[in-house]
């Protein structure tokens, strides 16, 4: 989808060959605004996906309509899987709501402090790792984000492991999740994805929380949340939070350490907020072409694809 879309690199430079076949580095790079090792970096960036082909001593695009089907083909498997969801949620909904009987495998917490205390001691629990699937909203003041952050550091530094999967937004502030950063630093293996379906939490394969982000009416301190035990509902997460962090796009960690300088700290806190190129380039009184090119200078030097990645990567450097 990168290459579709105008407003990545990928997207430049493969519009470029629409609308110029047969160009050069020298002259792609002209055209886009970037220089011609970034020009050449992403041509073999498009040419491993099949967007783009040798031409002579230029390039050439691949035909707009066979990418556009690839990524149709693409987003009918990420819809049967998020059909598949549904259909394992709703199971879970049903085995909640029953009007007679019950289900051992299930418990009802309505407290959010409650909660809190069930997710502190499967944590201390686990034997071997810890799953997240994390998305808004949030229930956690300062002082519990913080006990949250020194626990996991901790439980990761006796060798449990720890695997999340956040949500993707360009309106998230990286400043929110510098916390998140420092457990990556600290071992924690996450993954982005646009929209994770549920919010999860599994320890091992013995315990799950599963926040329905469900408020009882008139109790703002009632948050409901189910207690799962090992069971087929529990495999059942497990299983998606498997399927979904196969989905998932890896936080890269690597890239460069050196300090930036003070109008690209600008530029990132703008692209971290959702800002355009156009809106950065008006906001900081610089030519769009040069916003572009330090944009994609920066999303090289941090290893990453998407902004929220550099949103991330930024944090976690301390540039932000």
């Amino acid at each position: 989808m990168d290459v579709l879309s105008a407003d990545t690199p990928q997207g430049r430079v493969y519009r470029a060959l629409i609308a110029h076949p047969r160009s050069t580095v020298p002259e792609l790079a002209d055209l886009t605004g970037m220089t011609p090792d970034e020009v050449e970096r992403l041509l073999v960036e498009l040419s491993e996906a099949e967007a783009v082909t040798k031409a002579g001593a230029g390039w050439d695009a691949q035909r707009p309509d066979l990418l556009v089907a690839a990524a149709l083909l693409e987003e009918d498997r990420r819809r049967m899987l998020l059909r598949q969801t549904e259909a394992e949620l709703a199971e879970i909904y049903r085995f909640a709501r029953r009007e007679h009987g019950g289900y051992a495998a299930v418990e009802v917490l309505d407290e959010t402090a409650v909660v809190f205390e069930h997710y502190r001691r499967f944590q201390t629990g686990a034997r071997q790792q810890v799953r997240n699937l994390d998305r808004p909203p949030y229930f956690w003041d300062e002082e519990e984000l913080a006990g949250q952050e020194k626990l996991q550091i901790e439980r990761m530094a006796a060798g449990i492991r720890y695997r999340t999967i956040y949500q993707e937004s360009a309106q998230d502030s990286p400043r929110r999740s510098a916390g998140m950063m420092r457990t990556v630093a600290s071992g924690e293996r996450a993954r982005v994805m646009v929209d994770p379906p549920i919010k999860l939490a599994i320890s091992d394969d013995r315990i799950g929380l599963l926040p329905m982000e469900t408020l009882i009416e008139g109790n703002a301190d009632s948050l409901v949340t189910l207690l799962i035990h090992a069971s087929g509902l529990l495999t059942a997460l497990s299983n998606i939070f498997e399927s979904l962090w196969r989905l998932a796009v890896p936080v890269t960690t690597e890239g460069f350490r050196r300090p930036i300088d003070e109008r690209d700290r600008e530029i990132l806190t703008l692209m971290a907020s959702g800002a355009t190129d156009d809106a950065i380039a008006r906001h900081l009184g610089m030519s769009r072409r040069t916003v572009v090119r330090r944009a994609a200078s920066l999303l090289e030097r941090l290893g990453a694809t998407t902004r929220f990645q550099a949103g991330v990567q930024a944090s976690r450097r301390g540039w932000l």
